[in-house]
């Protein structure tokens, strides 16, 4: 589960991009994040990972009964909050010259020892688990395939089983499917929902598309003015569409 209250993000010019952000995820929760551009939903996500330190409030991370303070992680912790969290970019974040099963592999380092993850030594279960991944995604044919090579829905569906494999209790998924032809995109956004649901993983995925925020979300909140003004179903009335995106497009 995660929490996050009273989040507050500023600019290097000094301008408060998240103001106020209050929100909560459950297990199996797959909860999508919409609003206009340059509201603050990527740097919100970069937060909660800590890839980018807040300037106030809390982010909390609770996982089989043990909270981890994210806000308050030093820098020896923010590798355990690395751990449980699974990140899928825009742009895969693949390393393009290795192959899709090394690719994959890269999510185990979280949880192997400091040599065997400088050595990228992996065992035989790391690598079964791995092949496993890959066919849950339905790419398990391309694991000797080197990833630059690939089409873009399918680097993305080589990062969901990185994630997969990473074995994470939170999921984030910053704009997964821009860049991808709308066939491929629900392809992507199916396997993302499914392995929130049926994992029971908690999800958070920025989308600039509220049909498919309507059609896969469990949930929406709505960012607009560095507040969350929206919270509640994925099935947008025109009153949430207004709320959120005040009647510009989406």
């Amino acid at each position: 589960m995660l929490t996050v209250d009273h989040l507050r993000k500023r600019l290097p010019d000094g301008k408060l991009l998240l103001r106020d952000i209050n929100f909560s995820v459950g297990e199996g929760e797959f909860v999508a994040i919409l609003g206009l551009s340059g509201t603050g939903k990527t740097i919100l996500l970069r937060c909660i990972n800590r890839l980018t330190t807040p300037d106030g409030g809390e982010i909390v991370l609770t996982d089989n009964g043990s909270s981890l303070n994210i806000t308050e992680s030093n820098a020896g912790e923010i590798r355990e909050v690395r751990r449980r969290i699974g990140m899928i970019f825009q742009g895969f974040n693949l390393v393009k010259r290795r192959s899709v099963i090394e690719n994959v592999l890269i999510g185990k380092l979280g949880r192997i020892s400091v040599v065997r993850s400088l050595m990228r030594r992996f065992e035989d279960g790391d690598v079964e688990m791995a092949h496993r991944a890959l066919s849950r995604v339905g790419i398990l044919d391309l694991a000797d395939r080197r990833a630059g090579t690939l089409s873009g829905g399918e680097q993305q569906r080589v990062a969901i089983a990185r994630s997969i494999v990473q074995d994470p209790c939170l999921l984030l998924a910053d704009e997964p499917v821009a860049n991808l032809d709308p066939t491929t995109a629900e392809v992507v956004m199916n396997h993302l929902r499914s392995i929130s649901v049926d994992n029971g993983i908690s999800a958070l995925a920025v989308l600039h598309q509220p049909e498919l925020a309507r059609k896969y979300a469990t949930r929406v909140l709505g960012v607009r003015d560095g507040v969350i003004v929206y919270d509640g179903d994925a099935r947008l009335s025109d009153d949430d569409f207004e709320l959120i995106y005040g009647g510009n497009n989406a």
